[in-house]
């Protein structure tokens, strides 16, 4: 397994980083055996130390709890993980029929979040996570969470936006004196609109990024390419997450954490796309997982692939896939049938 140092921080993350949403319940609600499972099987997985990237937002902190819990009942040498705490969402009581946020997404949590985003708040969060962790597991991997969300609540109002965005870069000022303080520490964020990324990235000088639903298989605009390489330019780390679109493009039913209604047209259009991908899936015998990995680690500027699974089972092939690269061809057909950018130059 390749390892890459984050931007001279000496914090080095392999190819793979094991996503943990599944432990917060995301669609659906795995018992605590698999839990404890599919954490095994990350450990088991690599040589060096294992990354989990964990996140408030995962099942009102669930995931966070769950990890800690899983990591202190195998006993596992804070030596030999590295955890990324994605913060700004708070475990809050649940006092309505159902969590807030995120509605049909999160199965069986018995807490809410709410998104707190600036210095106090960024704080709060870190304190919550790392309660919830355990004391022997402190995350080593920093940054806010969907601030592409926070700034989405001010619509059209430019005043209110730009408050909400002081509020963002007071949350990294937060972050970057914990890191002034302890050496050990990097500072990232990671988002689903690279174009936020892009903006606060000309404001505060980030280590590392984890772009999601955006270097895809199926969608990978020309102006995010040139964003990625300009950032790896700079020293910036980058991650690429979500590669499949929320679990689409290997068969599910929610493109980008939405569903999907045929009768839309351009839904209907997703739908056709995913159609013709898997023929020729089919026809190289190429899983459709294989061929979305493989493609969201073609940019050199990519240094890891975070991949979650609720299946221990899959684990193991998805390290396989991380590894190993798909038939000579395959992705030439994609492009001639007009399923990749033509001008797409990293294949």
């Amino acid at each position: 397994m390749q390892y890459s140092e984050i931007k001279h921080t000496g914090i080095k993350i392999p190819s793979i980083i094991f996503g943990t949403s599944a432990l917060g319940n995301l669609y659906k609600a795995p018992d605590k055996n698999t839990k404890l499972n599919i954490v095994r099987e990350c450990l088991r997985s690599v040589d060096g130390p294992v990354v989990f990237d964990s996140a408030g937002k995962y099942g009102a902190c669930l995931a966070l709890e769950e990890l800690g819990r899983i990591l202190t009942e195998l006993n596992v040498d804070p030596l030999k993980v590295l955890i990324s705490n994605k913060l700004g969402w708070l475990r809050t009581e649940l006092i309505t029929d159902e969590p807030t946020f995120e509605k049909g997404v999160w199965v069986n949590i018995d807490f809410d979040a709410r998104q707190e985003i600036n210095r106090a708040g960024i704080i709060r969060c870190l304190e919550q996570g790392n309660q919830l962790l355990g004391s022997a597991y402190r995350p080593r991997l920093l940054s806010v969470h969907d601030p592409d969300e926070y700034l989405a609540k001010a619509g059209d109002d430019a005043g209110l936006k730009n408050k909400l965005f002081d509020d963002i870069i007071e949350a990294y000022r937060a972050l970057f004196e914990i890191k002034e303080k302890d050496g050990s520490i990097a500072v990232g964020i990671g988002a689903k609109d690279w174009k936020v990324i892009e903006q606060i990235s000309e404001k505060i000088n980030l280590d590392w990024i984890m772009i999601a639903n955006s270097l895809t298989l199926y969608s990978h605009p020309a102006d995010l390419v040139k964003f990625m390489t300009e950032q790896v330019n700079k020293g910036i780390t980058i991650i690429n997450s979500a590669v499949f679109n929320g679990g689409f493009l290997i068969g599910g039913d929610y493109y980008n954490y939405r569903p999907l209604n045929k009768k839309t047209p351009a839904d209907l259009q997703i739908y056709k796309w995913r159609e013709a991908f898997f023929k020729i899936c089919d026809k190289y015998q190429v899983k459709p997982s294989h061929a979305c990995i493989r493609f969201g680690m073609s940019h050199p500027a990519v240094s890891s692939i975070a991949l979650n699974t609720s299946n221990p089972g899959h684990v193991k092939r998805n390290v396989y896939e991380i590894e190993n690269d798909v038939p000579a061809g395959f992705f030439s057909e994609m492009k001639e049938e007009g399923l990749i950018e033509r001008d797409y130059s990293f294949l």
